[in-house]
């Protein structure tokens, strides 16, 4: 495993976003419901990752769109 991968071997591009992910991911875990937890999370299943996983895309995507119609209208 390379020293830009977690253990998990999840790459974070910016390294030093690395704690504002990991934040945003306890965020969204709480904001569905999914009881994510520092540590060891093998008794989630897989749906419940993928879950986490994909509505984090989905916000950042609205965020990332936002922000691209605010530089558009001149905001």
């Amino acid at each position: 495993m390379s020293q830009s991968s977690s253990k998990t071997g999840n790459k974070v591009n910016v390294p030093e976003a690395r704690g504002a992910m990991d934040k945003f991911k306890y965020e969204v875990a709480n904001e569905i419901g999914v009881p994510l937890k520092q540590g060891y999370n093998g008794d989630l299943t897989s749906a419940q990752n993928g879950y986490v996983g994909g509505y984090m895309v989905k916000k950042m995507i609205e965020a990332q769109e936002k922000l691209m119609a605010d530089k558009e209208s001149g905001r």
